[in-house]
């Protein structure tokens, strides 16, 4: 029997006890991850920098305290999320109690990512630990560091049986694969979701993909250029352009694209000073199986800003691709690094038709002053999101839904750097929608 079997059998032996259905058990479980995080801050940002040479700020900023706040809202929110939901009763039931009982679903596998080794790793266990479940947690292996410290720190927190971290690489990941799991939780790239959702076929087990893709960043010409650009070029490079929703092109007139490539620039040099390879806000590329694969990706584009490279250190410089068409070669897959190609088109219909002739993005993020052609863009395209002037921050907002169009879509819209939220009904198909302080 391998070990990943043993583990599963064992954290579903002890999910059968029922220990996990008191809320105080589960509650208990949150709060000692949240321990976790605060007294192992330290450890995190190590192994955060030593795989993807974040800074500590960076790690807290994108790591940690998005974690934290997940758990906070967990424990605040559990007894409502897990208390009995009356439902609409008919002649036949009017005497009766007609309701829908929350229960935990079983042992779950959740399967990280490396670009965000805790946040995308840990906060699918918030919900497993929150629902009542058992969850086997396999971080990447590919970020190394980060995931040998959680497998040797957080059994010292969580119960270790019903929790346990399976570290590894390939092999390991098809032997998790082939045990029965009553639910299974992937984020990563197209092609191991795939794999994965084949494995889980075979036990007819339910999947939560979260997988990646180009993400296109309409600018309108009549927009706050300055503005946008300064959100673009946050929203791109945050962790080396690493982020499964990063604007992964831009989509202008021919008419702004020198005024584009300049404000980036400037951008650019504000950020993270005129080499960002030693500045320290200033991430690397994972490996250079990575480095090389987006160094090949530059070929056949112009570099308008940046392209400088060291493979020894994988780094790459903040870059600005032009000349770039549907066809280039940094068009044919998620670029997940810090090459920025501009497409230029002739305006917003060629735009939207540029978009629904590809794969639905997890995000479309526009710039326009324009409430109607905002709206437009809304109706006509479809993708798991579309933020309209600003970059990322959707993702902070715990009642919007997050991931492809399989999700009812997330809509947000900003004017400026403060913003009232309006949310709709947490779960509703509807919008939310951000306006300004005024």
């Amino acid at each position: 029997m391998s070990r990943e079997q043993l583990v599963v059998q064992l954290a579903r032996r002890s999910f059968q006890t029922g220990k996990t259905k008191p809320l105080e058990y589960r509650i208990h479980q949150l709060k000692s991850l949240l321990r976790f995080i605060s007294e192992r801050r330290k450890d995190i940002a190590d192994a955060v920098k030593r795989d993807l040479g974040k800074s500590e700020n960076g790690t807290e900023l994108f790591e940690t305290l998005g974690l934290e706040g997940e758990i906070k809202l967990a424990i605040e929110k559990l007894a409502e999320w897990a208390a009995p939901r009356p439902v609409e009763q008919n002649l036949l039931t009017i005497l009766d109690e007609v309701y829908v009982q929350p229960e935990p679903l079983g042992v779950v596998l959740i399967i990280g990512a490396w670009n965000y080794p805790w946040a995308v790793t840990l906060q699918p266990l918030v919900g497993a630990i929150a629902a009542g479940n058992a969850a086997v947690i396999k971080p990447s292996e590919v970020s190394a560091h980060s995931a040998k410290v959680m497998e040797e720190l957080l059994p010292q927190y969580l119960d270790k049986d019903l929790y346990p971290v399976v570290t590894g690489g390939v092999s390991e990941t098809q032997e998790l694969l082939k045990q029965r799991f009553d639910h299974i939780f992937y984020t990563g790239n197209c092609t191991v979701g795939k794999l994965v959702m084949e494995a889980a076929a075979r036990h007819l087990t339910p999947v939560t993909l979260e997988l990646g893709g180009k993400s296109p960043c309409y600018i309108d010409k009549n927009c706050d250029i300055n503005v946008a650009c300064r959100r673009i070029t946050w929203g791109k490079f945050v962790n080396c352009g690493q982020t499964c929703i990063a604007p992964d092109f831009i989509l202008c007139e021919p008419c702004i694209q020198s005024q584009v490539v300049e404000e980036i620039q400037k951008c650019i040099k504000e950020f993270y000073t005129d080499n960002p390879e030693t500045f320290e806000d200033y991430g690397r590329i994972i490996n250079q199986r990575h480095f090389k694969r987006l160094m090949a990706l530059m070929e056949g584009s112009t570099v308008a800003v940046g392209g400088d490279s060291d493979e020894s250190h994988c780094y790459i410089a903040p870059t600005v691709l032009k000349d770039v068409t549907g066809e280039s070669k940094v068009m044919k897959e998620e670029i997940f690094g810090p090459l920025l190609p501009i497409i230029t088109v002739s305006g917003i219909d060629e735009a939207i038709q540029f978009i629904n002739e590809r794969e639905k993005p997890l995000v479309i993020y526009i710039f326009s002053n324009d409430n109607k052609l905002i709206k437009r863009v809304i109706a006509e395209t479809s993708s798991g999101a579309l933020l309209a002037n600003d970059c990322l921050v959707h993702f902070t907002v715990s009642a919007l839904p997050f991931g492809g169009v399989e999700i009812p879509a997330a809509r947000l819209r900003s004017r400026n750097w403060g913003h009232v939220l309006n949310p709709g009904g947490v779960g509703d198909p509807g919008t939310a929608t951000w306006t300004p302080h005024l």
